[in-house]
């Protein structure tokens, strides 16, 4: 059987022209509805039914996972119990093309009657649900892509372009940051990919760190780090605290096997790999991964802004997390 690939591509090509043309939409009450989310205490409670209700739910998820807590309502089930998860300081919004569809016009009278804010995604600005909302976010008409005309597809995928740019655009304004996101994935692979240095190195704020002084000897060196916790590197500062150069397990055991007893006489400075390699604490873990892997090392220096070591790094603690490079 020979499949009409054109018109595939005319249903592509539709649904894309359609996104571009709904950016009308954000005017004044775009605006006002990005406000009312944004200054909301409680949660955006999503609604709809049918495709536009699965479209609902994906608004839903990205607004609860870029800052904004959200929920999904079934318009059907609000009747039967679940309109408890609605409270006076959420706000409703609510997706129909049409703003007709009965249990969408029955849900409108229950949000109304609980005092909660109501935003509309529709096509049309004289519909049931645009005339009790408090803000209508109107799409227009929009002629649907399948061959019948009939079967939501960009109509839906117009909400979906509305309901990311609401949700994206609240996220901006609350200086969402890579750290949050990550707090919202920690599972996920775009998560680990965004973790930070601060978030996998092996010390945390305040925790004592394997340090000495370039003018220690090896004797005071390992004295001084012999209580601190696992560790396979000791960084080497200069007078004034900026990290100066590493000595790693596997320089001991060299310096050890070459000099005996009288090694541990030698300073710090005579040891060390001066102006080794090290990383922000502020840089990305999947930084740090591309180090460890273009110089085949196992220890990172991890350093603020002044070059002062605030952690250290090591090669498992990337490994654990998963992070590709």
């Amino acid at each position: 059987m020979k499949f009409d690939l054109d018109y595939a591509r005319s249903v592509i090509k539709a649904e894309a022209d359609a996104i571009a043309s709904v950016a009308h939409i954000v005017v004044a009450s775009f605006a006002k509805a990005v406000a009312i989310i944004y200054a909301c205490k409680g949660s955006c409670i999503v609604s709809g039914i049918g495709k536009a209700g699965i479209i609902g739910r994906k608004i839903s998820a990205t607004m609860a996972s870029t800052g904004t807590p959200s929920h999904f309502l079934h318009p059907a089930e609000a009747v039967h119990g679940d309109l408890g998860r609605l409270r006076n300081d959420d706000v409703a919004m609510v997706l129909s093309y049409g703003g007709e569809t009965d249990e969408v016009t029955r849900l409108i009278s229950l949000v109304k009657k609980l005092g909660v804010k109501l935003i509309a995604i529709t096509g049309m600005s004289d519909s049931t649900l645009s005339k009790y909302s408090d803000v209508v976010l109107c799409m227009g008409p929009i002629t649907e892509a399948c061959p019948l005309g009939v079967a939501p597809s960009v109509s839906t995928t117009c909400m979906l372009a509305v309901g990311d740019a609401l949700a994206f655009t609240v996220m901006k304004a609350r200086n969402f940051s890579v750290e949050d996101y990550v707090r919202f994935h920690p599972g996920g692979s775009l998560g680990a990919k965004l973790m930070t240095v601060e978030q996998s190195m092996m010390f945390r704020p305040g925790e004592k760190l394997p340090i000495a002084g370039v003018d220690d000897t090896i004797e005071q060196l390992l004295a001084a780090t012999c209580d601190v916790k696992r560790h396979g590197a000791v960084m080497v500062v200069d007078e004034k605290g900026a990290l100066a150069g590493i000595v790693t397990d596997a320089d001991l055991r060299r310096l050890l096997t070459k000099h005996g007893a009288k090694a541990m006489g030698r300073k710090a400075r005579e040891v060390m790999t001066p102006d080794c390699k090290r990383i922000r604490i502020d840089a990305l873990a999947a930084e740090a991964t591309a180090v460890f892997h273009k110089y085949r090392i196992d220890e990172l220096p991890v350093v603020d802004t002044a070059n002062k070591p605030v952690g250290l790094i090591d090669v498992q603690d990337i490994l654990t997390i998963k992070v590709v490079g």
